[in-house]
Order: structure tokens, then sequence, then C-alpha cells
């Protein structure tokens, strides 16, 4: 059986499709979105004026975080492997 590794170093978009940096961004995504989503939205959800353009927004809401944790990961991933690896 063929061992596979993974360059830490490799292309960005490599290590942000990892389960487990998917994971990590989704739980913080939520986590924060959820967050952000009543800090921003509570006003329209209590008064039931959510429209469609709102949603859209909310959806956004939730792609921030997610975006930033996984860059955040990938960056740690990259900066691990530099001090763990032979050079």
């Amino acid at each position: 059986m063929a061992v596979v590794t993974l360059d830490h170093n490799g292309p960005f978009l490599e290590l942000a499709l990892q389960p487990s940096v998917v994971r990590r961004a989704l739980k913080i995504a939520l986590i924060v979105g959820v967050i952000l989503a009543i800090i921003n939205h509570s006003d329209k959800f209590l008064a039931g004026s959510v429209q469609s353009s709102d949603l859209i927004k909310i959806l956004l809401t939730f792609c921030v975080p997610y975006c930033v944790s996984t860059y955040s990961s990938v960056l740690a991933i990259r900066e691990k492997s530099q001090f763990t690896e032979p050079q």
C-alpha cells in the first residue's frame, strides 16, 4: 500500500480543502455567522420583514467567518510545517 503525504507548502486550495480544515471552518462559520446574523438582522427578524435580499446578505454573513477560518488554518499549517520539516 502506498503512503500519500500532503505537501504542507503546496497550493492554497489543496490545503483549504483538507477535511479537517473544512470541518473547523464550518463549525466556526456556524457559530460566528449566527452571532453576526443576530447582531445585523435581528430587527428584521423581530419585525417579520426579512426579504430575499436580506437572506442573501445573511448567507454572505456566514461566508466571512468561513473564509477567515480557512485562511488562518492554511497559514497555520504552512507555518507549522516550516518548523517541523527538515530544511
